[in-house]
């Protein structure tokens, strides 16, 4: 190798090493001002279901969200008061079919819970805690 060859490889792991030391000194504000966006935005989305918003079912202690897309019926169970674990259940059952069940403690949400439908009717049911909401056969 040549020198000059060397004092360019130098300058050149010189530059990186700058940047990284830079860059690790900006991070913890720019990842926690990250981290409260994200915060932000999954406070916003309700639920992780596609399709068209059909309806929603609320009741004392939460709200049933329910999405149609292409045959398909997705609900997600949300607690009026998220943050603690507590009890939470949602469920959907074509007509014809056994019910598609999510329930558990969660923090959060239950579900989603996807079943194809085509055209038949739904039964949907969610809970959080001790309150409840039944749909009774619905078309989406």
């Amino acid at each position: 190798m040549s020198g000059g060859s060397i004092r360019r490889r130098l300058a050149l792991g010189l530059a990186v090493l700058t940047a990284s030391g830079m860059l690790s000194l900006a991070s913890p504000a720019t990842a926690e001002a990250a981290s409260r966006a994200e915060a932000a935005s999954t406070a916003s989305r309700v639920s992780v279901c596609s399709g068209r918003k059909a309806r929603t079912l609320t009741f004392s202690t939460g709200v049933v969200h329910i999405y149609r897309r292409s045959g398909y019926v997705c609900a997600v169970t949300v607690p009026k008061r998220p943050g603690a674990r507590q009890w939470m259940s949602v469920s959907v059952r074509a007509r014809g079919s056994l019910p598609v069940v999510d329930e558990g403690r969660f923090s959060k949400r239950a579900g989603p819970v996807t079943v194809h439908t085509g055209r038949r009717q739904v039964w949907i049911k969610g809970a959080v805690g001790r309150g409840s909401v039944s749909s009774g056969w619905i078309r989406c």
